[in-house]
């Protein structure tokens, strides 16, 4: 499975991509929105893991970009804030699951493998 992260903060970016590659995804990176956004364009990534508020291009155009493409992609948006209307604008584009930093990278992994299964079905 291909996993996008899109986070600027590089502790959670590289301890998230390691977890994920040891559970045996492929795990593409970037710390900014802008680049999420053009490599989501050209690569068909099968889960895409981002934080709200980053460089260039935020979670939320990340998640509008994705909805204008008309690309089925399940998305986990990770965030510092827990404002009710981040969650539900998030959720209205299209997001799968929102956690709120800080989190257990055993918990993101969780999620991971229960969108990977539903979205097989």
């Amino acid at each position: 499975m291909v996993i996008l992260i899109a986070e600027d903060n590089e502790l959670i970016l590289r301890t998230v991509q390691y977890k994920l590659i040891k559970a045996g995804h492929e795990v593409i990176t970037t710390n900014n929105g802008k680049d999420a956004i053009e490599k989501i364009s050209t690569i068909d990534p099968d889960l895409i893991i981002t934080d709200i508020m980053m460089p260039f291009a935020s979670g939320i155009e990340v998640l509008s970009s994705i909805k204008k493409l008309e690309k089925k992609i399940p998305v986990i948006v990770l965030s510092n804030m827990g404002q009710e209307e981040v969650v539900i604008e998030a959720f209205d584009l299209g997001a799968s699951d929102f956690m709120v930093k800080p989190f257990s990278p055993e918990e993101l992994l969780l999620r991971v493998k229960r969108l990977t299964i539903n979205n097989r079905n």
